[in-house]
């Protein structure tokens, strides 16, 4: 991609190695390495980290202070509020003997990561599923689901809107879903 095809902050550092798409903005302070991948029309704010190896889909937000390390994945229309903190390394030591092992995260369409959450490695983040600020997220957190605290729990299920669903399953908004199975889906 040429540089004119998405904006960069004049204090912003992009590798020209790097793959952004059409339309993204790259504010201020944020670094991007060599491979990291960024679709198209997403929003990196100030402070970012987006390390080689990472993938950002299309119309992604990723709010400040927010470090995408190698082997993280975030899906389309996914939202990271301010310094969600991912971790790719299980056992982290600074005097490590021999490789590390990277475990990948991967965050699907259109979940939702609340302010200051971490999401420990080797996690799936189920599509639309939102996770509340300042929560610890230590195992995979299925599709439309709700989940805040330390450790994150379970508190109920959101639509794709995002706005939690009422017992029978309905939103504000007028979808109305059905779990089967354990799966969310939207009622036909």
């Amino acid at each position: 991609m040429s540089q004119k095809d998405f904006f960069q902050h004049e204090t912003a550092i992009v590798s020209p190695r790097a793959r952004i798409g059409r339309g993204t903005r790259i504010w201020a302070f944020t670094n991007v390495q060599d491979d990291a991948v960024i679709g198209e029309e997403c929003n990196v704010c100030d402070n970012c980290f987006i390390e080689k190896g990472s993938s950002i889909g299309n119309h992604v937000t990723v709010k400040n202070g927010v470090s995408v390390f190698e082997g993280v994945t975030l899906g389309d229309d996914v939202f990271c509020g301010e310094n969600v903190a991912f971790i790719n390394d299980r056992f982290p030591r600074s005097h490590r003997e021999g490789s590390w092992i990277l475990e990948k995260t991967l965050v699907k369409k259109g979940a939702t990561i609340g302010s200051n959450a971490t999401i420990l490695c080797g996690l799936t983040i189920g599509e639309y599923a939102f996770i509340g600020a300042g929560s610890v997220v230590v195992k995979d957190v299925p599709d439309h689901v709700l989940v805040y605290g330390n450790p994150a729990r379970l508190r109920g299920h959101v639509c794709r809107c995002g706005k939690k669903l009422s017992q029978d399953l309905t939103c504000p908004c007028g979808e109305e879903y059905i779990l089967t199975d354990g799966t969310l889906r939207l009622k036909s």
